[in-house]
């Protein structure tokens, strides 16, 4: 049982990264400091849009419009980090597994 703790909380923080990445590579498409155009740029650009967008979306229809501001990823991270906390003090410890 720690084995699939570990997984989740393995998987949650990769993709707490993923959704930095794709803030960081927004603001360098947005001040134009990586070049779009670029292949590798695109494919990283697009991996990262395909990972993080289905997440994104629903989150953004309940968010006020705050014009050019986005608090989604924001949100996001908030209820990662939320999610894993709760695994790592409520639900592991529940079901005995003391340590992951």
């Amino acid at each position: 049982m720690a084995a699939v703790f570990w997984l989740i909380d393995t998987i949650l923080s990769l993709y707490w990264w993923i959704v930095i990445i794709s803030v960081i590579l927004s603001w360098l498409y947005a001040f134009n400091v990586v070049n779009a155009g670029n292949q590798f740029v695109r494919m990283i650009g697009d991996f990262v849009y395909q990972a993080t967008e289905p997440v994104l979306s629903p989150i953004r229809r309940f968010m006020p419009n705050l014009g050019t501001i986005d608090i989604s990823p924001i949100v996001l991270l908030l209820g990662i980090t939320f999610l894993q906390i709760f695994l790592r003090t409520s639900v592991a410890p529940a079901l005995g597994v003391l340590r992951y």
